[in-house]
């Protein structure tokens, strides 16, 4: 059996892969009479008196929703929220194991903006963090913007900021072994979805200066009518020589090149056009833009995927867990951009100077570091920007 068959095999056997387990030992009546009817009431009243209890009575403080509405499940497309839950339990399991952190999937039978935002708000209050997962863009923007005018807990959508994060931790290394600085390089993201736009951000924030985005349209330049709101607002902090054209003109003299959209549509010639030593992140799932074997043969000296079968797997769980444990702890408002520069610094010194190399940028995601060292430099930063309660 092949990967795909096994999985299917272990679903079957599982059915589903998290269950409830109580905390609260229930054996005898004083047990019942603690963890329900009557006692239970004070906690009640307590929290009715202040609000704030609600994190220290329940288990409000240790838990993260994570909804989808199953329009954009893990490179498959607009496939529904029920058949998005494989998914979704999956990462509550990533969520507990690697950073002690209980999630539960909730599957939103909606492709509306506002419904989803209203749904998600009215139950916000069970939960310490919001993790937004596998949603389509553009609406995912909206959705997550919204929600963070609303929500007084952190509202994080994966496949934008995690994504970014572990991008930015990957590059950070990448650009030691190959001896240039961020702000130096010129770089091209092509795919101006959800994930690209994220990385985009992401980086610019942390330095980059030279960057073009590349989409189904060609390069996003100012004053194109095809593009949505939100990659209107990237041409006008991207592609500052207003160059117009191809993913192969984008492509010549870059010193990096980051693929979040389609399998094979680079070439090795396009990769044997950029300037030397080039890093080259073909990130598309299952099949990367250009094969790691093809892009190393045409000169690239460092190549990521998202492979685990391949070196330098650019994955999200090196994020998300610890993201989430540092921000449950300090009881963040919110997760914000120094949180996750943070997150991206801690990720990529995980890797020593001793163990780095162009086939090894990031640490292993079995690494038992990884949670706890991304934790504490995000609670760090949290409290250094003012966005920590605790």
């Amino acid at each position: 059996m092949d990967i795909r068959e096994k999985s299917l095999q272990k679903h079957y056997e599982w059915k589903g892969k998290i269950e409830v387990i109580s905390r609260a030992p229930i054996e005898t009546r004083e047990d019942l009479s603690l963890a329900y009817t009557p006692g239970v009431a004070q906690p009640c009243l307590e929290i009715q008196k202040d609000y704030e209890k609600s994190f220290q009575l329940t288990r409000r403080s240790n838990l993260v929703a994570v909804i989808t509405d199953g329009t954009a499940v893990l490179g498959l497309g607009d496939i529904g929220p029920e058949a998005g839950m494989p998914v979704m339990e999956g990462k509550c399991a990533l969520f507990k194991e690697f950073a002690g952190v209980d999630a539960f999937p909730l599957c939103i039978r909606s492709k509306d903006v506002d419904e989803l935002v209203r749904a998600i708000y009215l139950i916000s209050g069970s939960f310490g963090g919001i993790n937004l997962e596998d949603i389509s863009a553009p609406r995912c923007f909206e959705v997550e913007r919204k929600l963070k005018e609303l929500c007084d807990i952190p509202v994080f959508h994966d496949d934008q900021h995690g994504t970014a994060i572990v991008v930015a931790a990957a590059l950070l290394n990448a650009l030691k072994v190959v001896k240039k600085d961020i702000s130096q390089i010129k770089a091209v993201v092509n795919g101006a979805g959800s994930a690209g736009i994220a990385i985009t951000k992401h980086l610019i924030h942390m330095g980059l200066k030279h960057v073009t985005m590349v989409d189904r349209c060609g390069i996003l330049c100012e004053g194109m009518q095809e593009l949505n709101r939100e990659q209107a607002y990237m041409a006008t902090i991207t592609n500052r020589d207003h160059m117009r054209g191809t993913l192969a003109d984008a492509m010549k003299g870059a010193d990096l090149f980051l693929g979040v959209s389609a399998p094979r549509i680079v070439s090795r010639e396009m990769v044997a056009s950029m300037a030397e030593n080039p890093v080259v992140f073909a990130m598309a799932n299952p099949t990367p833009e250009i094969m790691p074997d093809e892009a190393k043969a045409a000169g690239a000296k460092v190549v990521g995927t998202g492979r685990s079968d391949f070196p330098n797997q650019i994955n999200n769980v090196l994020a998300f867990p610890g993201i989430f444990r540092g921000a449950l702890d300090c009881r963040a408002k919110e997760i914000n951009e120094e949180m996750k520069v943070a997150a991206s610094y801690a990720i990529a010194n995980l890797v020593s100077e001793g163990e780095l190399n162009e086939e090894y940028i990031l640490p292993n995601a079995l690494d038992k570091r990884i949670g706890r060292m991304v934790a504490q430099a995000v609670m760090q930063a949290a409290r250094e920007t003012g966005v920590a309660r605790i």
